[in-house]
This record gives structure tokens, sequence and C-alpha cells, in this order.
């Protein structure tokens, strides 16, 4: 892929926030499109603009971050843009929200720029699952059913499809095991490890990495209080 044609839409209602991102990912390489300061004005630069990726801010005036994921990710697009979002909290029921509802993953604002140039590039690839701990510490506080302040997710997922090999890569994927981990863990190449995480996917209609986590909660393949079993 030719790096030049990385572009991004960076929104976040602090300019100074935009503009930090905007010089990181620049220095980098990676086109800055244009920036938003709120959802209603995200929604309408992605449209704009289609962008690979947008580092999209939670809470914000107005439009929140949630709401216009959510509008960007059903628009219809044939291709539609990753989205990471942005939040200060490590803990907050409202990334949960975003990733059931599609967005490939979350960063802290804190992140380094490293961290953050390499997440951008990442989740371009679709072979992402940003801070799996943190997602699955996330997942196992808002996906409990007994949990009235957990958030609403989509309906649970058919895995009869999946075959005995891609229910395991599923099960460790919910676990947080990266696709270098998952090959030690299963013998196979990466390769091949990308090839079973395409499938599944595919399968079960899934964008990434981060929705099949969410789903393997949803269904009841892996239980809360058990993704730390067999790290």
């Amino acid at each position: 892929m030719n790096e030049q044609l990385l572009r991004v839409v960076v929104v976040d209602d602090q300019a100074l926030v935009r503009t930090g991102f905007r010089l990181i990912l620049e220095s980098e390489g990676i086109e800055v499109v244009t920036e938003a300061e709120d959802g209603e004005q995200a929604v309408a630069a992605v449209r704009r603009c289609r962008p690979d990726v947008v580092l999209m801010d939670i809470r914000m005036p107005g439009l929140d971050g949630l709401e216009a994921a959510r509008r960007i990710l059903a628009d219809g697009a044939q291709e539609p843009p990753r989205i990471i979002m942005l939040t200060t909290f490590d803990l907050d029921h409202y990334v949960y929200a975003a990733m059931a509802a599609g967005a490939s993953g979350f960063l802290l604002k804190d992140v380094t720029p490293e961290h953050l140039v390499a997440a951008v590039r990442l989740v371009r690839t679709g072979d992402a699952l940003l801070a799996p701990a943190i997602t699955r510490r996330l997942v196992e506080r808002f996906a409990r059913p007994d949990d009235p302040g957990g958030a609403a997710v989509a309906p649970h997922r058919e895995l009869g499809t999946l075959t005995p090999r891609e229910l395991e890569v599923t099960t460790l994927l919910a676990r947080g095991l990266s696709n270098a981990e998952l090959a030690a863990r299963l013998g196979l190449s990466e390769a091949t490890v990308k090839t079973h995480v395409a499938r599944i996917l595919g399968k079960l209609g899934l964008r990434d990495r981060a929705q099949v986590v969410v789903a393997a909660y949803e269904t009841g393949l892996v239980s809360v209080g058990s993704a730390a079993e067999g790290r």
C-alpha cells in the first residue's frame, strides 16, 4: 500500500488536540485531509472527503462521536472508513458501544506519537484490535446481560457456520491474542492465521477484529471472567 494514499480525518472539539494529531501524522507522511470539531461536521467531512481512517473524539457538544460513528458506518459507502475512537477514559462504556456499532478500536488521548501513527496504519489494513487487553476489560465490564447500565449491542450472531478451527481462533481473538500469538499457540503461520480471521469476518458479516471480540461475548462463546484463561 502506498502510504501517500492513507487519508485521515481528525475529529475533536479541542483545536489543540486536532493540531497535535495533525502534526504527528503529517510528519510521518500520513495525509490529514480535514478536521472537524463536532459530530455533524465529522459526518459531512467523511461524505465529502472519503478518508481511510477517522480519529473520532467520543465526548463533544452537539452530536457526539458515538452517534457520528454510527451515522458514518450506516451511510452505505462501498468502503466506509475505519474509525478509531478517542477518549480520556480507558473504561468508558461509550467505547464499547462504539465497537459494537462497528468502530475498529480506540486510543487514549495521551497516546504516544509512535503508537498513534502505528494505530492508524494498522487499523487501515483491517488487521487491528487496538489495545486488546483494555478492550477485553471493556467487554467484560459492559457486556454483562444483567448489567442495566451496559451499552446497547447488536443482536447475537450465529456462530454455527464456523469450523472448529475458526471457533478456536475466535475464542483466542476474544482473549486478546495478536496474530503472532495466535500463530505460536496454534502452530500455524501468521499468513494462515490471517486467512482464518478473514474467513471469520466474512462468515459473521463483521468489519474487523474488534467486532469479533464483541460477538464472542454476546453469543456466549467466551464468558465474562474467562477471557484471561489460557493466556
